[in-house]
């Protein structure tokens, strides 16, 4: 399954650019570098930003009802950060400092074997991407000796969550091996992005192999089905399609390659420009566009049903979801209602509909950030989940195909 293949090369944000890229670039698509001037004819382009991917197709040219078709979706989730000096020693072991990055579900890293990835960044300016096999692992106290882990388990993040890779006494030094594993020496590494990675590969189970569980579905399992649809998509005249694919949505977003900077704003203003639109046909051409903001969402709990709203209860296999939460924590208003069911219609998938319980608090996306920054009509959808925020999630590799096909017809104008 293509999409196993890619989760499986997509360990960080980086990495997920990576192979993004190689996707865009076996379809024809091309590498477009900000530091270099604007290719303007029409074709397919895709610029990285870190650990973000912008990818669009120019059409050959620009008429009166000009406007965008903007898929926004998110590289990275929550996981544990590799400190600039991460060497620790305590009572004989020798530990990993890492940093808790976005909100993980902690206990889900707990007994569990992992890697680290990401990039190494070398004295010589060149960028590496790394990952490891399992390295690392978060050892659980046993109940003999804490009676009460069965009923409230603590976890304090600086004290509980220190993963061990070896005994202090052999002489093993964490920087050292990660030189190794990116092919350079150890004083030749001036900085690093590295990532806890799961190692465990993708699952498809369930008796009809109807389930699939791997780290990183959200958002990942957006992210694949934007670039399919952006590779078959047949757009009509004058749309512009764009894949906004966003780092840092997990702690926030305000960075330079988050939805909450400038990534998206200068990439529409170029192609504006270069497309030879004026300022105001430029505005225009925004006014006349659409967002689908792409983040997975939250399936029915059969063991928790009551954290769920009792008449809205989305199930896996049964179509992506639109989002909507009336404190606009999602975007979705009665005109994103009206498109995407319309959209969802054309491309012959189900459709259904997630609202959170009143009592309980709902997560955000990276919608209310582009809508409100860029002034784009936005709508939130996304495909239901188990497990969010694990280190190992849970989806129907169904929903992602129906996701895949509705963003083609939305890409379609």
């Amino acid at each position: 399954m293509e999409f196993v293949d890619f989760l499986a090369a997509s360990p960080t944000s980086y990495h997920a650019c990576a192979a993004v890229a190689r996707m865009l670039e076996d379809a024809g698509f091309t590498q477009q570098r900000e530091d270099s001037a604007w290719e303007t004819g029409p074709g397919g382009r895709y610029v990285i930003r870190d650990g973000a991917i912008i990818a669009y197709r120019i059409p050959e040219r620009a008429t009166p009802a000009t406007s965008f078709r903007i898929v926004g979706a998110h590289t990275d989730s929550p996981t544990f950060k590799l400190k600039p000096h991460p060497q620790h020693t305590s009572v004989g072991w020798s530990q990993a400092g890492m940093e808790v990055y976005g909100g993980p579900l902690l206990n889900s890293w707990l007994d569990r074997e992992f890697g680290l990835a990401g990039r190494v960044h070398l004295r010589s300016g060149e960028q590496r991407l790394i990952a490891t096999g399992p390295w690392l692992r978060i050892p659980q106290l046993a109940p003999h000796l804490d009676r009460s882990v069965n009923e409230a388990l603590r976890l304090d993040k600086q004290q509980h969550l220190m993963p061990i890779f070896a005994m202090a006494g052999d002489g093993v030094d964490l920087m050292e091996a990660v030189a190794e594993a990116a092919g350079c020496r150890r004083d030749e590494i001036r900085g690093h992005d590295l990532f806890a990675h799961i190692v465990q590969p993708p699952e498809v189970f369930g008796s009809d192999s109807q389930f699939l569980a791997a780290g990183r579905l959200d958002d990942l399992s957006s992210v694949h089905p934007g670039v399919q649809a952006l590779i078959t998509a047949t757009p009509g005249e004058g749309v512009v399609p764009v894949l906004a694919c966003f780092d840092h949505e997990e702690v926030g977003s305000q960075t330079r390659s988050g939805a909450g900077g400038s990534f998206l704003d200068d990439v529409l203003a170029r192609v504006s420009l270069g497309w030879g639109l004026s300022e105001d046909e430029a505005h225009r051409a925004r006014a006349r566009s659409f967002v689908v903001s792409a983040d997975a969402g939250h399936a029915v709990h059969p063991n928790y049903p009551g954290m769920h709203d009792p008449d809205e209860q989305p199930l896996m296999g049964a179509g992506p979801m639109l989002k909507v939460n009336a404190q606009q924590r999602y975007t979705t208003d009665g005109a994103g209602q009206a498109m995407w069911e319309s959209v969802c219609e054309q491309a012959g998938v189900p459709c259904q509909t997630f609202v959170s319980n009143n009592a309980v608090s709902c997560g955000t996306t990276i919608g209310p950030i582009i809508s409100a920054r860029l002034g784009l009509a936005t709508v939130d959808v996304g495909i239901p989940l188990l497990s969010m925020h694990s280190a190992r999630e849970m989806c129907s590799p169904t929903d992602v195909d129906h996701l895949a096909s509705a963003l083609t017809v939305f890409f379609g104008g």
